[in-house]
């Protein structure tokens, strides 16, 4: 039996905790499946690294962005040397970008100050956003309203585009969902699909729209049932889709179809 073509739609690459066996990595993730894998940046030193390892291994993408943890310094700088490396021929996406509640390491408003700049960049480019978005969903959506209204009204560049961009790691209810879809948005699926505890997740999943979901792995972290608490990697993807297909009660063969469709249509693959 082949095995069904796979995209980890997040995926962190260019960590150090790859380091040491990345290339093995990449070999695991092609025996799994694992066609394409986009790798977002958290600053502008791993989105170097990202578009480093973009350049280095064909399967790989980068996507661009300042993450809310990593906003404190934010500056009219940092913008313009986003845009620069945005113009990489395998940049697909601005991200990752949000806010972050959570960990408290930077103060909300600066988080939203360089969230805005680079969503309307990214509108302003053409390029799909991805969204980072830990215990701020209130703010996060109003945010995306906002900016989704503004990108319409004014018809950027990315409004024509079938798809705006992905809420990663979604957690969120069926109301969130809804307004998702309003953005032209995908959700991103990702190793909490897995956890045996995630009853809300696994409630929700039935009732999100197929042609609207990606899946993904943010390795190194989130490693799936039955390997929480290991290192993730790009080839654990398959597990997420297995157990999505389990919940939506589909085979795993029109899950890896409908997911890459959708990573394909957002960030722009050629997956003929």
């Amino acid at each position: 039996m082949s095995v069904p073509t796979l995209i980890d739609s997040h995926c962190h690459l260019d960590m150090e905790q790859f380091d040491a066996d990345r290339a093995a990595v990449l070999e695991r993730a092609q025996a799994q499946g694992v066609r394409l894998i986009v790798n977002p940046g958290i600053d502008l030193r791993h989105c170097r690294q990202a578009i480093a390892l973009a350049d280095t291994h064909p399967q790989v993408y980068a996507a661009v962005g300042i993450h809310p943890n990593s906003s404190a310094d934010f500056a009219e700088q940092t913008l313009t040397q986003l845009r620069q490396l945005a113009d990489h021929p395998k940049v697909v996406a601005i991200g990752e970008i949000g806010l972050d509640t959570y960990w408290g390491k930077v103060p909300l408003r600066r988080q939203a100050h360089a969230f805005r700049a680079q969503l309307h960049m990214a509108a302003d480019l053409g390029l799909p956003v991805i969204i980072h978005n830990r215990d701020a969903t209130a703010d996060v959506a109003d945010i995306l309203d906002e900016w989704a209204a503004s990108a319409r009204t004014r018809n950027a560049p990315l409004a024509k585009r079938a798809f705006w961009g992905v809420l990663h790691a979604f957690a969120g209810d069926v109301a969130l969902a809804q307004r998702a879809y309003g953005w032209n948005f995908v959700l991103g699926l990702g190793g909490p699909l897995t956890f045996k505890n995630a009853r809300s997740l696994h409630r929700t999943a039935p009732q999100l729209r197929l042609d609207r979901l990606m899946i993904e792995t943010d390795a190194p972290y989130l490693a799936p049932h039955p390997l929480r608490g290991k290192r993730n990697e790009p080839a654990y993807v398959a597990l997420v889709a297995e157990r999505l297909a389990e919940l939506l009660a589909v085979p795993v063969e029109e899950i890896a179809a409908r997911t890459t469709a959708a990573a394909c249509s957002i960030f722009g693959f050629d997956c003929r």
